[in-house]
C-alpha cells in the first residue's frame, strides 16, 4: 500500500461538528434508523425465503437489493454512531482502505441490481407470455452475479489508482466514514488523474443504468396506454410504482452529490447527502416495497396469522 512512501497509519474521522447535546441526540436517532434499517430488510429476505409464492424473478432481485442495503448501512453507519458518541475516531489505514472499498462496491452494485429490476418489470409488462422464457433463473443468476462482479471490478479500478499514493501529511478526514473523494485529499502527491477517474467511474455507474432504466420505463409506459381497460393500466403500473420510488431516492441523491451542480461547500454538501444515502436509503427501501407491495404485505400478513395460529 505504497511501501514505505506511506508514513500514516491512521487516519481521524472528524464526523460532523457539533455540540454534545446534538451528538447524542443524533445518536439515538441514527440508532433508531440503523435499527429499522436492519429489521425492515430482515423482514423482506426472511418473507422472501419462507414464502414459496414470492419466489420469482421480481423477489429475487428484491432480496438482492435488501442484501446490499443491509451490507451499505453496515459499512458507514457503526462507524459513524461511534464517532458521534467520541468525536475525532481514529481508524488505521488498511480499516480506512477497506472501508472506501466496500462503499464503492455495494453502491455501485445497486445502481446496477436497479437496472435490473427495471429490464424485468419491463419484461413482465412488454413482453408477458414470454416472460417466464426470458427470465428464467438461470438468466436471474447470472444477471445478479453480474451486477456484483461489474460492481466489484468499477470498484477496484478507484483502489488500484488509490493504494500507491503516498500519505504522509495530515490524517483528518473530513467525512464520517473514509469516503473516496475525501481521502484523496489527504494525499501528497497530484491527485487530480484520480479525481477524474473517480468522477468517470461515478458517471458510468450512475448515468449508464439511469439511461437503461429510463428506455425500460419508456417501453412500459407506451405498453401500458395501449392497454384499453383502466384496471389493466392501473395493475401494470401499481407493479412499477415501488421500483420507481426506490430508483427516485437513490439515483436522484446519487446524481445531484456527483454530476450535478455544486453550490456553497461542496464537501459539505456531499457530506451530508452521503449522510442521507447510508441512512435514509437503505431505511426506506423495505418500507417503499412493504407499503406499495399488496403481495409483500399479503405475505407478511400470512406469516404473522400462522405464526399466531402455532
Amino acid at each position: 500500500m505504497g511501501g514505505n512512501q506511506t508514513s500514516v497509519t491512521e487516519f481521524l474521522l472528524v464526523g460532523f461538528p457539533l455540540t454534545p447535546r446534538m451528538q447524542l441526540l443524533l445518536f439515538g436517532l441514527f440508532s433508531a434508523f440503523y435499527a429499522f434499517t436492519l429489521l425492515g430488510n430482515g423482514v423482506i429476505l426472511g418473507l422472501i425465503s419462507l414464502d414459496s409464492r414470492l419466489h420469482t424473478p421480481m423477489y429475487f432481485f428484491l432480496s438482492q437489493l435488501a442484501t446490499v442495503d443491509i451490507a451499505y448501512a453496515c459499512n458507514t453507519v457503526p462507524q459513524m454512531l461511534v464517532n458521534l458518541l467520541s468525536p475525532a475516531q481514529l481508524i488505521s489505514f488498511a480499516g480506512c482502505m477497506t472501508q472506501t472499498f466496500l462503499f464503492l462496491i455495494f453502491a455501485l452494485t445497486e445502481c446496477l441490481l436497479l437496472m435490473v429490476m427495471s429490464y424485468d418489470r419491463y419484461v413482465a409488462i412488454c413482453l408477458p407470455l414470454r416472460y417466464s422464457i426470458i427470465m428464467n433463473w438461470r438468466v436471474c443468476l447470472t444477471l445478479a452475479v453480474t451486477c456484483w462482479t461489474v460492481g466489484i471490478l468499477l470498484s477496484l479500478v478507484d483502489m488500484v489508482l488509490l493504494l500507491p499514493l503516498p500519505f504522509c501529511g495530515p490524517q483528518k478526514v473530513n467525512h464520517f466514514f473514509c469516503e473516496i473523494l475525501a481521502v484523496l485529499k489527504l494525499a501528497c502527491a497530484d491527485t487530480h488523474f484520480n479525481e477524474v477517474v473517480v468522477m468517470a467511474v461515478a458517471a458510468l455507474g450512475l448515468l449508464g443504468p439511469v439511461s437503461a432504466i429510463v428506455v425500460s420505463y419508456g417501453h412500459i409506459l407506451w405498453a401500458a396506454l395501449k392497454i384499453r381497460s383502466m384496471e389493466g393500466r392501473q395493475k401494470a403500473f401499481s407493479t412499477c410504482s415501488s421500483h420507481l420510488c426506490v430508483v427516485g431516492l437513490f439515483y436522484g441523491t446519487a446524481i445531484f452529490m456527483y454530476v450535478g451542480p455544486q453550490h456553497g461547500d461542496p464537501e459539505k454538501q456531499r457530506k451530508y447527502l452521503l449522510l442521507f444515502h447510508s441512512i435514509f436509503n437503505p431505511m426506506l427501501n423495505p418500507m417503499i416495497y412493504s407499503l406499495r407491495n399488496r403481495e409483500v404485505k399479503a405475505a407478511l400478513r400470512r406469516r404473522l396469522e400462522k405464526e399466531r395460529s402455532s
